[in-house]
């Protein structure tokens, strides 16, 4: 009986929390249903009294809306599957190839992920405006097509396949990159899906890097696009919101494509290495 009302003050505790932390997504919903002079009535009307579905239609003509949606598309699945070849090739060079200074290089990559971006960003900004990219998409693609983050991720799960898979097909006249790309691969489905994940979504909901290298308003992204909707007396805070829940149809279809994998990936990076 003991551990029943244990178990059940858990789920009570644990449901709280879910609710806390789906509250400013319900806000933002409902928001994105209200007219503007309603956004801000006290107490807070979770359900609109007056319901205006064009809030929709207004923010995807307020703004060149389907540019800057094609321009959020393109950038996180070019940069996405940058990343996941990038750092599958260095995750698996970390974790099953044998050179001197492996493990001393791994640590300096490392460390390198530790550098406070604030600490580069203006050094990269000059590189990118040396090479003549700056106001240009690959700016932003060969900025972030590499993750440190994402090779410790790869590594870890690499190490924790058996070698005697490697090495079955080693005998079998496979190569490296056989071996990696039919052996290695296939049994990383849940790394892979975590690290799709973590990439889609930081590059879709970046506002910082598209602010410093992109000008054109033709090369904007959805955060800059509504961030174009702050005015400097006023906001339109009910087509912010429409334009918000819009923004998040693209990383909730990844997420539901992707889960099944990665559920079981989310320990991946507790793996001993």
């Amino acid at each position: 009986m003991g551990q029943l009302l244990s178990r059940s003050a858990l789920y009570v505790v644990m449901v709280a929390i879910a609710l806390v932390m789906t509250l400013p997504f319900i806000w933002m919903l409902s928001t994105s249903f209200k007219l503007e002079e309603h956004v801000f009535n006290f107490p807070i009307e979770w359900i609109p009294s007056v319901f205006a579905p064009e809030n929709y239609k207004a923010v995807w003509t307020a703004i060149p809306m389907p540019t800057y949606y094609w321009n959020s598309v393109k950038l996180a699945l070019i940069i996405t599957a940058g990343q996941l070849l990038t750092c599958s090739l260095a995750g698996y060079a970390f974790a099953r190839l044998e050179f001197p200074g492996r493990n001393r290089m791994f640590l300096v990559y490392l460390v390198s992920y530790m550098i406070p971006y604030q600490v580069i960003m203006i050094p990269q900004y000059l590189i990118m405006k040396n090479l003549g990219l700056v106001n240009s998409h690959w700016a932003l693609v060969f900025l972030e097509i590499f993750s440190p983050y994402g090779v410790f991720l790869m590594r870890q799960f690499f190490i924790s396949i058996s070698r005697e898979l490697s090495e079955a097909a080693r005998i079998d006249g496979c190569g490296e990159i056989g071996i990696f790309a039919r052996v290695i691969l296939p049994l990383a489905k849940p790394a892979i899906a975590t690290l799709t994940i973590f990439c889609f979504s930081w590059v879709w909901n970046d506002f910082q890097a598209p602010l410093i290298y992109l000008n054109d308003d033709r090369l904007k992204t959805i955060p800059l696009g509504l961030a174009s909707l702050n005015g400097e007396f006023a906001s339109q805070f009910n087509l912010i919101m429409a334009g918000a829940v819009s923004s998040l149809i693209p990383v909730i279809a990844v997420f539901f494509f992707a889960q099944k994998y990665f559920i079981s990936g989310l320990s991946v990076g507790a793996v001993k290495g």
